[in-house]
């Protein structure tokens, strides 16, 4: 069974740092693309940045935010720098089983919960 449970998401102010954590567990840590996305209000689900299956290529929108893995723990984290408020949404981790992330919802097979991140102004 594959789950993924992210957390770490709060409410913060704008320009703060925050990582987001998601655990993984069920496939090999390496059998998988990993991504995160976000879904703000009112607006569809958005691609944020993603680890190809080798850890070799990352694929991201926006310099502000970085992705890194703990193979040993199964983690997968999300580190976003300078926050805005438009960056306020739930903020999802996700699994491929493309070589690479991409920004299309069809090609990831699961996903976790969610983690609200809120940015005050």
């Amino acid at each position: 069974q594959v789950q993924l449970v992210e957390s770490g998401g709060r409410l913060v102010q704008p320009g703060e740092f925050l990582r987001l954590s998601c655990q993984i567990s069920g496939p090999a840590f390496g059998a998988y693309s990993m991504a995160w996305w976000r879904q703000g209000p009112g607006k569809e689900r958005e691609f944020v940045i993603g680890i190809s299956r080798d850890g070799e290529r990352i694929i991201y929108e926006d310099w502000r935010f970085h992705v890194s893995t703990d193979n040993a723990k199964n983690m997968l984290y999300l580190d976003l720098n300078h926050l805005k408020p438009e960056d306020t949404a739930l903020y999802y981790c996700a699994l491929s089983s493309r070589a690479s992330p991409d920004d299309d919802e069809s090609d990831y097979d699961y996903w976790g919960q969610g983690t609200q991140v809120t940015v005050s102004s």
